[in-house]
């Protein structure tokens, strides 16, 4: 356990941003490591100012510190600059609070927010000094683990991860701190890592790689199947059902330099069920369970007090549909204890919940960024992802945002969606330039930007059997689309590389195999390939020749609806006949409205968890009840089910 600290020191004057490096933020722990405690060290696989940030990563640093039988400390990865000398100086991957070599913990767990770090996650067990495929560790070696949205489809890193934890975390780490806890405790020469393997299987959420195996047939996926009795066919998400039982992150770590969304950031709901046929994480973190609103202040109160923070950012998937967001955000900056000071950013503006009224809210202090994302650039593409935001919605909230004073507003849209035309594409310029129409009627200095990302067919999303557009057709809309904005002044276009799509796709939707294309492209020196700099399509399509793969199979093919999938065995509580009716009606151009206030669709989410959605306030959307017959304060928390009145196959009466 001996500090790294001298080492390290010595090289920091010669790398860019030290500060990565150093730890002391308010809110670091340094726990005292010691027999009966599991030593975890929790990895972000992107540079500290990306990782930092990360609420899934400072949630459970805190509840694992909070424990008696547990310490974790962090590490992020190392730039370039800092990488190349640590390993000139045989200086291994070491944690930023007590720079303790990486070795020194039971376990390295890793956050998988982006599937471009995977070359990350392998080049940190290099520094760390940790065999690269789970298969050749030894019962001395550290137990590698991750979790995350990435981790519903966790073949591409099956071969290098011991076991990834599906969905929430809050809960299940503490089981798997257990189990581990267990098996350290025998004597050193009695540890059988199977037999753990064997322990962990049997948590609910956790999925053991090494204990299942893929087949295939003339090079397509056929199965994968348990290997061993008692290891379950389907491994299921674990679903935390009440958020207020988990305040947590209570003491936000405050850093010594900048990082991106340098703020505070506090979790209003989590789950989505607009039913947006693109998004993944609307899929996978459904229901939704809203934190009760009275909690939310308290964590604002608190965690500015902390931190000395003077923004703060209301986080989810749509923050916009927080019961009662007005009243929440005005509660925040009316709060004497902030003196007038603290602003209030949402993220993930829907704008058909974007009032004059939230506008004039969160501008009282200071102007934050406003970001609204149509997603498709018609109506019709709109139908088709289920996106329904008409251009009336987007309108009234651009006029409701330049109104209150805004000068710019981004716009976010996907290209390269199923049955996606050129006039779709042009309708992004048309509704950008109808936006800045708008904002010149409050200011002559009204500008629009329009963002535009390749679509990429993630798992568990009715577009999963979708062929990803080519890296040529993403590149010919993107020149079309900035073509017919030229017309307009104000109106900026701002696209996502093509071909980094084509890359995410592979790493996104690939089997088992893609463990030896990502390892080809770590070892041609392919490290942070979600950095545009630093990001070389020629090393994917090289590593998937050498491995008798291409784009075209793995990325730009239609997937049949009896195709086994890489992650059918991974369960997020979504019945597999629902996505693939939802795939066939967006088809179709049919379209479903929002389950919280509508008949049930039984996806699953609900049935299949015992759960149901809860909301902070018993006041629905204007139109949105059918009403309940009971009288219900605003405040209450209930489960919406009883809004609408209705059980699965009901609303077909």
């Amino acid at each position: 356990m001996e500090s790294l600290w001298p080492r390290i020191e010595r090289l920091l004057p010669g790398v860019s941003k030290p500060a990565r490096y150093i730890g002391g933020e308010q809110g670091a722990q340094y726990p005292e490591h010691g027999p009966g405690k599991v030593a975890w060290l929790l990895l972000y696989p992107d540079t500290y100012e990306i990782g930092l940030p990360n609420q899934g990563l400072q949630i459970l640093y805190e509840i694992l510190n909070e424990r008696s039988d547990a310490v974790a400390e962090r590490a992020y990865a190392p730039w370039v600059d800092m990488e190349a000398a640590m390993r000139a100086a045989g200086v291994p991957l070491f944690s930023v609070e007590q720079h303790l070599p990486a070795r020194a913990f039971d376990v390295l767990a890793f956050n998988l927010s982006a599937e471009l770090v995977y070359t990350n996650v392998l080049n940190l067990l290099d520094l760390a000094g940790v065999p690269l495929h789970a298969a050749e560790r030894q019962p001395e070696d550290p137990w590698v683990f991750a979790g995350g949205h990435c981790t519903f489809n966790p073949e591409p890193l099956a071969d290098f991860v011991d076991a990834f934890a599906l969905g929430d975390g809050e809960e299940v780490v503490g089981e798997i701190n257990g189990a581990l806890a267990t098996w350290l405790a025998a004597p050193a020469g009695a540890r059988d890592r199977q037999d753990l393997r064997l322990a962990l299987a049997r948590i609910e959420g956790v999925y053991v790689p090494a204990l299942y195996t893929s087949t295939y047939r003339e090079g397509r996926l056929v199965a994968t199947v348990p290997l061993a009795p008692g290891v379950p066919a389907e491994v299921a998400k674990r679903t935390v059902a009440d958020l207020a039982d988990w305040p947590y992150p209570s003491r936000p770590l405050v850093p010594l330099t900048e990082v991106v969304h340098d703020r505070l950031n506090v979790e209003v709901f989590r789950g989505c069920t607009r039913g947006c046929r693109f998004c993944q994480a609307g899929m996978i973190t459904r229901p939704v369970r809203e934190r009760p609103a009275a909690q939310v202040q308290q964590m604002v109160h608190q965690g500015l007090a902390w931190s000395g923070h003077d923004e703060v950012t209301l986080t989810s998937l749509s923050t916009a549909d927080f019961s009662g967001i007005e009243d929440t955000v005005r509660a925040i900056i009316d709060d004497p204890a902030h003196e007038g000071r603290v602003s209030v950013s949402l993220p993930s503006l829907r704008v058909d919940a974007f009032t004059v009224g939230t506008a004039a809210e969160i501008q009282k202090v200071r102007r934050t960024g406003l970001t609204f994302a149509p997603e498709g650039g018609t109506w019709r593409m709109r139908q088709v992802i289920n996106k329904l935001i008409t251009e009336e919605d987007l309108y009234s909230a651009v006029d409701a945002a330049f109104s209150q004073g805004w000068r710019r507003v981004k716009l976010y849209f996907l290209i390269g969606l199923p049955t996606e035309r050129d006039e779709d594409v042009i309708g992004i310029a048309e509704l950008g330039r109808h936006c800045v129409e708008i904002g010149r009627r409050h200011t002559r200095s009204a500008t629009v930007v329009a963002s535009v990302g390749g679509f990429v067919p993630k798992p568990h999303t009715p577009f999963q059997w979708f062929g990803q557009d080519t890296v040529d057709v993403l590149a010919r809309k993107v020149a079309l689309l900035r073509a017919e904005a030229r017309a307009t002044k104000g109106l900026t276009i701002r696209w996502h590389e093509p071909a980094a799509s084509a890359a995410e796709g592979v790493a996104s939707r690939g089997d088992r195999r893609i463990g030896a294309v990502i390892e080809r492209v770590w070892r041609a020196g392919g490290t942070f390939q979600e950095w545009s700099e630093r990001f070389d399509l020629s090393l994917w399509e090289d590593a998937l020749a050498a491995e008798g793969l291409s784009l075209a199979e793995v990325v730009h093919r239609t997937r049949a609806g009896d195709e086994a999938l890489p992650w059918d065995h991974i369960s997020a509580g979504l019945h597999r006949d629902f996505l693939w009716d939802d795939w066939q009606d967006a088809l179709a151009g049919a379209v479903v409205e929002d389950c919280r206030w509508t008949p049930c669709y039984d996806c699953g989410a609900c049935t299949g968890f015992g759960l149901e959605h809860v909301v902070a306030s018993a006041v629905p959307p204007a139109g949105g009840s059918q009403g309940t017959g009971q009288d219900l304060a605003v405040g209450d928390r209930i489960p919406v089910r009883l809004l609408s009145g209705v059980r699965a196959g009901a609303g077909a009466e």
